[in-house]
């Protein structure tokens, strides 16, 4: 739709249900998606709750939808791509309605010993960043907050910096 000044109108037009499902077969085909991202699009096009629940239920029977699915994919990425650590993982997953269930099960699809050392790369990485750093405490302190901002757990943080720092 146009404006009387020839711009496009900012308002998405409001599609039928039909067409609204042709789109949203494309949408979650091209890549998981989560449920909560689905509805939003949904209702951006201007359906109606029951309209919307019809329409996500169809997606799921027809197994175009599928959030643990999503959950997994999600989780390997951001940690392969991005060396995010399980917290990290686990609020983004939060943040997108993504039942525990599922979000337990992909954070399982995670192998601990390569979770482990992807984490010792980065806190060596990390260190070697710091080496104009003179103050050991304050490197430390910088490495920790790093590591954890990454989402890395504790504890796991606090044995890695040690085992970087004697090295």
């Amino acid at each position: 739709m146009w404006d009387e000044d020839g711009q496009k109108d900012k308002k998405k037009e409001k599609l039928t249900k039909e067409q609204a499902f042709q789109k949203l077969k494309h949408f979650c085909a091209y890549q998981e998606r989560c449920h909560s991202e689905v509805k939003e699009k949904l209702y951006g096009y201007g359906l109606r709750t029951n309209e919307v629940d019809e329409l996500i239920s169809t997606l799921i029977t027809e197994n175009y939808l599928n959030e643990e699915r999503f959950a997994i994919q999600f989780a390997g990425g951001r940690y392969r791509l991005k060396k995010w650590g399980r917290n990290k993982i686990k609020y983004e997953l939060k943040s997108r309605q993504v039942s525990e269930y599922c979000i337990r099960k992909a954070l399982k699809e995670i192998p601990e010993e390569e979770y482990y050392d992807t984490l010792l790369k980065l806190a060596h990485k990390k260190w070697e960043e710091l080496k104009r750093e003179k103050n050991r405490f304050t490197k430390l302190r910088k490495a920790k907050d790093f590591l954890l901002q990454k989402g890395y757990e504790q504890a796991l943080v606090q044995d890695a910096l040690k085992q970087v720092a004697e090295s």
